[in-house]
């Protein structure tokens, strides 16, 4: 997988994943680990699969219809990427805070619907759920931030209400953040995510 690599905190200190949306890159997301936490380790992700030449970390069937066996088989590439990368680069694994925007926040989710202690922490802007009538693994002591729209026409409200659901129930900390800008990723919703992680 193409990225960027970071480090800010070293070996032992907190790393920030980052995931773009569609048709972003590893550049995308840059700005946002700086105004989330400025001294974390910054590993930021090119999804590899491309929609009308447009990265994205996994296929849809069409807008809102994810290809579940294709996002199956992206998570666990991804969830295995982190594990390498974690002992070559030399970051710990137990302290990764995902940070993703539309795509890239459902591949977060969907590592935290597929693997137990994936990441620490998870923000997620502009999310939908990523499966529908799985078993999650255990999720205690995982914090999940969801920043949603009222008014997003490609996320509708109850994804976000229904994410938040799923994830208490399999024992997270989940927290849903409002906005009204649509399916825009704003200035003040990174504002809230930075004020949910320093707390």
């Amino acid at each position: 997988m193409k990225y960027i690599y970071e480090e800010k905190a070293g070996p032992n200190g907190p790393t920030l994943l980052l995931l773009h949306g569609t048709g972003g890159t590893e550049s995308d997301l840059l700005p946002l680990a700086g105004i989330i936490d400025p001294n974390a380790n910054v590993l930021s992700v090119r999804g590899n699969v491309l929609e009308n030449g447009m990265p994205r970390f996994f296929r849809r069937l069409e807008e809102g219809v994810f290809d579940e066996e294709d996002l199956i088989k992206r998570t666990e590439e991804l969830h295995e990427f982190l594990n390498e990368a974690s002992q070559r680069i030399g970051f710990d694994r137990k302290q990764v805070t995902a940070i993703g925007y539309s795509n890239g926040a459902n591949i977060a989710g969907s590592l935290l619907f597929h693997y137990k202690d994936s990441l620490q922490k998870a923000i997620l802007h502009h999310p939908m759920v990523p499966r529908k009538g799985i078993d999650l693994p255990d999720l205690t002591g995982t914090e999940v931030f969801i920043a949603a729209g009222d008014n997003d026409p490609m996320c509708p409200p109850e994804e976000a209400e229904e994410l938040q659901r799923l994830l208490t129930a399999a024992g997270a900390n989940a927290d849903i953040h409002w906005e009204s800008n649509g399916h825009q990723l704003t200035m003040s919703e990174i504002k809230a995510a930075a004020s949910w992680y320093a707390h």
